[in-house]
């Protein structure tokens, strides 16, 4: 937290500013809080920058022109500032350590207690047993908080992602998307008791959850969702399982590379390339040879994931008689990246007139290839 003090101030402003229904009601009482003037206040409210240029300075002044900022903003005088209502909250928390005999009156004129920052994570933590819209808007909170370290938000997050059954399956999965904020080992029993209710919305996320924090006991679970009637928890269940980085699950991934669904194909291809070893590679090989899929590209991706062992394979690739499979190779070794694909690549891209299945060209495939290779070759030299 102590980090991220300007980051805390910020986002704590922000949230305090969207939940005002009467924004300039709120801002009038926390200048009054200041024990500045009724005139300095009066000035401030009608929106007047000009009437606050002589005022004596002191430690409010920025605070005043803030919300006389606002003012204006509101009573639509041309000054909009889309940000200007979310300072409010930062400069007077900064007023009431600068000036501790003001803190009282401001805290309360805030609206929360002069804790600021951990009031309002207590606020929108108990939100999330109000509303639906409610506990929507405190998931994002509560999310933004988890990211800058707070204990309590992070806490509560936790305890929503803890059991699926308890939870509006949106809230739910927002949480799950951010696990690696707020996940440990105690998270487990929930999160393997919710991959095992193949029937909720949420069974896709669970399954990326487990993956993300390392249960190894989903393993199983998540390679009988890959037999799912939904493709998405299908592709979700292949992303996990790459994830996981688990041999056993190749055959298992090995039927997905047949998938109806194309997402499905391509995430079942990936998943095996960050498998590795020889039996995906295996795989991989066997299902680009056959053709069973003009869209191969997936596999080409894939293969070309295991770096320089296949290079040289690519390479005998490029001067098969069917094109389609010279234009995978291309795509495969302009990934690589590797020395060695080169001058095959220069090669076909000028003279390989072949056209595909599809119609495309040998030779494009091939400047395709060297353009991805240049690129990465570059991103990797500038690092």
């Amino acid at each position: 937290m102590t980090d991220h003090r300007d980051a805390v101030l910020r986002l704590w402003g922000r949230q305090l500013y969207e939940r005002q229904r009467e924004p300039l009601a709120w801002a009038e009482a926390v200048l009054e809080a200041t024990g500045r003037p009724p005139t300095a206040v009066t000035a401030a409210m009608s929106g007047r920058l000009d009437a606050l240029a002589d005022s004596p300075w002191d430690r409010a002044q920025l605070l005043f022109r803030t919300v006389a900022k606002l003012a204006a903003n509101l009573r639509g005088d041309g000054l909009y500032d889309a940000d200007v209502g979310t300072r409010i909250g930062p400069l007077a928390l900064r007023l009431c350590e600068l000036e501790p005999p003001i803190a009282g009156p401001l805290g309360d004129a805030l609206g929360h207690p002069s804790d600021g920052p951990a009031s309002l994570v207590t606020v929108h933590a108990a939100e999330l047993s109000s509303s639906r819209a409610s506990r929507l808007r405190a998931i994002d909170a509560l999310l933004e908080w988890a990211e800058l370290g707070h204990p309590q938000a992070r806490a509560a997050l936790s305890e929503v992602a803890s059991d699926h059954r308890t939870q509006d399956v949106t809230v739910w999965t927002k949480a799950l998307n951010r696990i690696t904020l707020l996940g440990d080992a105690s998270l487990e029993p929930g999160l393997l008791r919710a991959l095992a209710d193949t029937g909720h919305r949420g069974v896709r996320w669970s399954a990326l959850a487990c993956a993300e924090l390392g249960f190894h006991r989903a393993v199983p679970l998540c390679t009988a969702l890959l037999e799912h009637p939904d493709p998405m928890v299908r592709e979700g269940a292949c992303e996990a399982l790459g994830l996981f980085e688990e041999p056993a699950a190749v055959p298992a991934l090995a039927a997905r590379l047949d998938d109806e669904s194309s997402w499905v194909r391509s995430r079942a291809a990936m998943a095996l390339g960050q498998i590795g070893g020889d039996q995906a590679l295996a795989v991989l090989w066997h299902a680009m040879l056959e053709r069973r899929n003009p869209k191969a590209s997936h596999l080409a991706s894939a293969i070309a994931a295991f770096g320089p062992p296949v290079v040289d394979d690519l390479i005998a690739l490029t001067t098969d008689p069917d094109p389609d499979l010279r234009a995978l190779a291309c795509r495969a070794l302009g990934s690589t990246a590797d020395d060695r694909a080169l001058p095959a690549l220069e090669h076909l891209a000028a003279h390989d007139l072949a056209r595909t299945t599809l119609g495309g060209l040998v030779a494009t495939a091939a400047k395709q290839g060297l353009r991805t290779a240049y690129r990465i070759r570059a991103r990797t030299a500038s690092t």
